[in-house]
């Protein structure tokens, strides 16, 4: 097997460019669009809505890599960073280093990418490794081959190898180079999308690290496109695509065999633009969660409150098949007759709609009339 960077052309991707043309002039509006939905979101809902927007991003890059992280220990260490929280609390190194790293991404994005940049978030990522990895903050130094592989330890399936390590320090310099160069204030300025797609496949062909590779490549993604837009990009990346996992590894594998990536960058800039369309919805959902908790303040006893707080951190899906009285009575820790008091005084009150009957009835936030 011929990988990418064994090939006469590597570096020197090629692509069709105007294929690109459509995706490209749809993010930029899709872009104007949740800049102008967050403005509408007040001071402190916007420090809380983008401290759930990065910590759903560290959550999901971790999760494509296969370590889960708890959400409670994460979003308190990114409200300590952010000054939004004074409190000591312990936090496991995991997810201590990760909300490092995003909120590094997040205030450091126009400055240009360099060797000691990637270190730190290495070392900020690697805090709880130390012990598997020989090479932390540094490039991989290792004589045997860097391999992605599965199946059986004694017939894997090899789905690539990088670089031997030995040429980390110049693939680095070339890369990090050709990064800041098509930068927008670059001499070779490239598009948002086409240079998003390009940086993260380039950056996980180079494989740079023992481990953490996938989860800088995201990072360093996202710093791409903000750099394009001017400013944090808040986008759901890692989010959409941990939900389509799969197709994420094998359009990687695809990729890495030439250097011709038209296919890569229409797949990466299509996951893109569902990204900028969940991170939209999200912050619409935001606004009209602050318009409820407005029309409805003063009017709920602290069971009602209590549970719908605990609807609304699930998300605009809200509960799966909706909320239950036996969700209820569990969330409220309260008894049946309460529950069955306080959930048809919510749907008098306009907060819940009901559906079904008996066993079968369930509720659901009524947000249509806060819109």
């Amino acid at each position: 097997m011929t990988w990418n960077w064994q090939q006469a052309d590597w570096p020197n991707f090629t692509y069709d460019s105007a294929k690109l043309e459509p995706l490209e002039r749809e993010f930029l509006l899709h872009s104007g669009e949740f800049f102008g939905a967050f403005r509408h979101v007040n001071d402190d809902d916007r420090d809380m809505l983008r401290v759930e927007l990065i910590s759903d991003e560290a959550l999901k890059t971790s999760e494509i890599e296969g370590e889960f992280l708890n959400r409670d220990s994460l979003q308190t260490s990114l409200r300590q960073q952010f000054g939004l929280a004074y409190d000591t609390q312990a936090i496991p190194a995991a997810e201590r280093g990760i909300s490092e790293m995003m909120v590094n991404l997040y205030r450091s994005f126009a400055a240009p990418l360099d060797h000691e940049t990637l270190f730190a978030w290495h070392k900020m990522l690697m805090t709880s490794s130390t012990d598997r990895i020989q090479v932390v903050g540094g490039f991989r130094t290792h004589s045997e081959p860097m391999r992605v592989v599965s199946g059986r330890v004694e017939k894997p399936t090899i789905h690539f190898e990088a670089p031997p390590s030995v040429q980390m320090n110049r693939e680095m310099d070339l890369f990090s180079q050709w990064f800041n160069e098509t930068s927008p204030n670059g001499p070779r300025p490239l598009p948002a999308l086409t240079r998003a797609g390009l940086a993260h496949l380039y950056f996980v062909s180079i494989h740079p690290f023992e481990d953490g590779n996938g989860r800088i490549g995201r990072a360093i993604a996202e710093k791409s496109l903000a750099q394009n837009l001017g400013q944090p990009s808040l986008i759901a990346l890692a989010y959409t695509i941990q939900r389509a996992r799969k197709a994420y590894y094998d359009m990687l594998e695809i990729s890495n065999k030439s250097n011709e990536i038209t296919e890569w960058l229409i797949y990466f800039a299509q996951t893109i633009l569902e990204a900028q369309r969940t991170t939209l919805e999200r912050v619409e959902f935001y606004i009209i969660k602050a318009k409820f908790y407005d029309h409805f303040r003063g009017q709920l006893n602290p069971r009602q409150e209590k549970v719908i707080a605990r609807v609304f951190r699930e998300g605009i899906g809200g509960f799966k098949g909706g909320l239950s009285a036996e969700n209820y009575i569990s969330i409220a820790k309260t008894s049946r007759a309460t529950a069955t008091r306080d959930l048809q005084d919510l749907v008098a009150k306009g907060a819940l709609s009901k559906t079904g009957e008996r066993r079968h009835t369930r509720y659901h936030l009524d947000l249509k009339s806060q819109i």
